[in-house]
Parts: C-alpha cells; sequence; structure tokens
C-alpha cells in the first residue's frame, strides 16, 4: 500500500502547477508561490522519472545502469541550470546564476548526499565503515580527472566552448570504459520493485514510456517559473538570491536521487547507493557544467564565452577543492563514519561565512586535508595512484 501511495502522490505532485499554468493563472501567484508550486511538481516528476528509469534497466546492458540512473536522476537539475544559462545569454546579471545552481548542487551532492549514506548505515545497522565496491574505481578516477580540470576555470576566469568539448570528452572516455566494465548488480526497491514484480512487458514499457513523457513535460514547465520564482523572492525578502538558487534549487531537484539512494542502504546495498551517487557527480561534474556554455552561445546567437565574477570564481575552486578531498577520503574503498562526518560539517560550515574571500580560506582547507588523506598511509597512496589508471 505504501509503494501505491508513494505512485499516486508522484503522478499527481505535477499537476498542481500543470493545472495553473494551463488554466493561465499560473503566473498570477505570488513569486514565492509559483516557486512552491512548480518546485514540487519538479520533484514529483523526479520521482517518476527516477521509477522509470530503473525499469528501464533490465532493458540495457547492466555496466550502463548506474550511467542511466544517474543521468536521468538529475535532469531537473540540469532543466533549472540550463534556465540560468540562457537567461546568461540575454541579461548578463544572470552569468553568476548559472554557476551558483551548478556549484550548488554538485557540493549538495558530496556534502549531503555521500555523507547522509554512511549516516542512514550506521543508524540502520551500526556499521561505522561503508565499503566501496572495487569497480567504482571508475567512476572516481574519471571524477578526478575532471576534477583536475576545473581547477583551470577559476584561474582562467572563463568557461568557453573549449571547456565544453574537454568536459564532454571525459564523460565519453568514461561511458566507453563502463560499457566495458562489470559493476555491481543494481536491484530494483521501492516503487520501481513494486511495479516490476506486478506487470509484463508491455505494461513495463509503458509505464516507462508515459512517465518519460509527463515527467519531462512536468519538468519542461516547471523549470522556469521554478528559477525565477527564487530569483524573485531574494528581491523581495533581501535574501541572497545567489544563495537561494545554490541550495533551495539542488535540494529540491536532488531529493529524490537521495530517497533512492536512502532505500539502497535500507536494503544493505549502501555500496550500490554509493555508486549511484558518485556516477550523478561524474555527469554533473562533466556533462552539466560543460553544457552551459552551449546554452549561454545559442542563447546569444554567436560562440561566446562566459566570463567569470569573483564570487563564481571562489564558489568554483570550493566546488573543486571539496571534490578533489571526497575522492581522496573514497580512494582505499572504505568511506568511515568519521570522514562523513567531516565532509558533512565541511560543507555546513561555509555557509555562514558567505564573505567575498571566505570561501578561498576553505578551498585551501579542503586542500591540506586532501593531501594529508592521500599520503597518510600505504593504502590511501596505493588507493589514489590506482584512480589514475581510470579503471574499474
Amino acid at each position: 500500500m505504501g509503494n501505491l501511495i508513494w505512485l499516486i502522490s508522484a503522478f499527481l505532485g505535477p499537476l498542481i502547477w500543470l493545472i495553473p499554468h494551463f488554466m493561465g493563472f499560473g503566473h498570477d501567484l505570488s513569486p514565492g508561490m509559483q516557486s512552491l508550486l512548480s518546485g514540487l511538481s519538479i520533484v514529483s516528476a523526479a520521482f517518476l522519472l527516477s521509477w522509470a528509469t530503473e525499469l528501464s534497466e533490465e532493458y540495457v546492458p547492466p555496466s550502463f545502469a548506474l550511467i542511466i540512473l544517474a543521468l536521468i536522476s538529475v535532469l531537473p537539475e540540469y532543466a533549472v541550470d540550463m534556465h540560468f544559462a540562457w537567461q546568461a545569454g540575454k541579461d548578463p546579471t544572470y552569468k553568476a546564476f548559472a554557476v551558483a545552481n551548478m556549484t550548488g548542487a554538485n557540493r549538495l551532492l558530496i556534502g549531503v548526499g555521500w555523507s547522509m549514506l554512511v549516516f542512514v548505515l550506521f543508524f540502520r545497522t551500526r556499521q561505522k565503515t561503508l565499503e566501496v565496491h572495487p569497480s567504482q574505481r571508475l567512476e572516481l578516477g574519471f571524477l578526478l580527472l575532471a576534477t583536475v580540470y576545473s581547477l583551470v576555470l577559476p584561474i582562467k576566469e572563463t568557461l568557453t566552448l573549449a571547456d565544453t568539448g574537454v568536459f564532454f570528452a571525459i564523460f565519453g572516455l568514461y561511458v566507453w570504459r563502463a560499457l566495458k566494465t562489470e559493476h555491481e548488480e543494481h536491484p530494483l526497491v521501492g516503487p520501481a520493485l513494486w511495479m516490476d514484480e506486478r506487470m509484463g512487458k508491455a505494461g513495463k514499457l509503458s509505464v516507462i514510456a508515459f512517465f518519460g513523457v509527463y515527467a519531462c513535460g512536468a519538468i519542461w514547465f516547471g523549470a522556469e517559473p521554478f528559477a525565477e520564482g527564487l530569483v524573485e523572492v531574494g528581491r523581495d525578502w533581501q535574501i541572497d538570491e545567489f544563495i537561494l538558487i545554490q541550495l533551495v534549487a539542488p535540494l529540491a531537484s536532488e531529493s529524490p536521487e537521495f530517497i533512492v539512494a536512502i532505500l539502497f542502504v535500507i536494503r544493505h546495498r549502501a555500496s550500490t547507493a554509493l555508486g549511484a551517487l558518485v556516477s550523478s557527480k561524474v555527469n554533473q561534474w562533466t556533462l552539466l557544467v560543460g553544457a552551459i556554455p552551449i546554452v549561454y552561445s545559442l542563447s546569444r546567437g554567436e560562440i561566446s564565452t562566459l566570463d567569470l565574477a569573483a564570487r563564481p570564481r571562489e564558489e568554483l575552486l570550493l566546488t573543486a577543492a571539496q571534490s578533489l578531498f571526497a575522492i581522496v577520503l573514497l580512494s582505499n574503498l572504505r568511506f568511515t563514519l568519521m570522514e562523513a562526518v567531516g565532509l558533512f560539517v565541511l560543507f555546513v560550515v561555509p555557509w555562514f561565512f558567505p564573505g567575498e574571500g571566505s570561501h578561498y580560506i576553505f578551498s585551501a582547507i579542503y586542500f591540506v586535508l586532501a593531501f594529508i588523506w592521500a599520503f597518510k598511509d600505504e593504502d590511501s597512496r596505493r588507493g589514489v595512484g590506482r584512480l589514475l589508471r581510470l579503471r574499474g
């Protein structure tokens, strides 16, 4: 019964925004109400996409399953960020917002998402260490490669189509290598498992198609009012729009993925849960970043360079530093409770110090900790070395 309630709720969720939108009175609502309703619509659509993707995994190669799940699960994040990138081509004040959403999503995924899995595992089983499957060295290796390149962006102070080429090439090579690598089986959980047990092939394919079209439509029509509503709320309530976009928007779009990962931990598949979130980080740190210059150039109608102001540069450096430290933590294929607490605390604390230049201090802390952890013992040194081979 619980799974059926989840399905019905997720199906009805998008209607709370689609009905007023198509009846013509959606734009008459306050910015806060627009963001709330369209945000709930996007979250509901993200759940539907996640379940449809899980159902479709029996029709795609097993080694490709985690990539597909990760890519589809963060589609709402792409929709919101691409809206800001498009608007940046028309209005320069939006340039920082595209970077804000992207960096916020990436840091949330590690600081909350990865850490949360260890917390759930501990409270569920009293285990203080999450054992990482060896096949996930592939994701971690490519994430390390993308992270090292991302350090160039705040130095050169631009995001260009050349960067797009590099990030897309990293992701393409990752997919190519993943198709040749055996991954841990990705079992169904929750509503996806409930539908799989009750439907034949035709029924599952119909559900996959319907959920895909319906959810993508809800995300398409909800992304702009959700994003613009956040900007207006910030201006009306004198809240920093940058922080709203960097924190609230990713919280909404990432939440279904986090819940699916928690279900895996509860079903004693903690390594699979972490694998899904690491794969999401790879595609967000490559495809999401790389897509921004494309959309920005299309919006302007010419090949264009997105200039990075001081604050976006600072946020990019902090995001890259966090990513580097997190990769080093997992390089020995063990993620301990204390490491998860440290990662979470280092994610939370910088939000209380939004002043210009403050995040450079936290970036330096991440870099120092990454260096210490990388060389603290033989396991760590060997683990980092094996990641550089880009093999599962």
